[in-house]
């Protein structure tokens, strides 16, 4: 599995302005609605569900919260690269700017190859660092789907 599997062009955000983490999970919610058709509340609330499970601030200015969500046909993946980092109750307490929201059907069991995926994209730091210079969306897109 790779990026280009779970992320479309239009998924890709750069520069998001978000207050917190509550804001942002909610934005991210409302735009994973006009893609998925499911209503944005349903989706925050699995988001947020899953976050109280515990942090998905995995480290080094990098979130990927995540959730199984009953009605989806495949993955759906949003990249947001913030314009101001938040805090993120992330494990080295560190603020976050790097986000890769994934939702997944509930019947899936390949939703650990995706998160392993992302996360080991997103912590190669050569990528990290192309994702925080990229100026469009689109370069952040293409920074995205050639990592390795």
């Amino acid at each position: 599995m790779d990026v280009a599997d779970l992320l479309m062009p239009d998924s890709v955000i750069a520069g998001l302005s978000v207050n917190d983490k509550a804001h942002f999970l909610a934005e991210l919610a409302r735009r994973a609605a006009s893609a998925t058709g499911l209503p944005a509340n349903h989706i925050r609330d699995a988001i947020e569900a899953r976050e109280r499970l515990g942090s998905t601030g995995v480290g080094a200015g990098i979130a990927i919260p995540h959730a199984q969500i009953a009605g989806l046909d495949r993955f759906y993946g949003f990249f947001a690269r913030l314009q101001r980092p938040i805090d993120y109750d992330a494990i080295d307490q560190r603020p976050v700017d790097l986000a890769f929201l994934l939702l997944i059907p509930s019947a899936s069991k390949e939703h650990l190859h995706a998160l392993a995926c992302i996360s080991r994209s997103l912590r190669d730091r050569a990528t990290a660092a192309s994702l925080r210079d990229a100026a469009t969306a689109v370069e952040l897109y293409n920074t995205l789907v050639s990592a390795r």
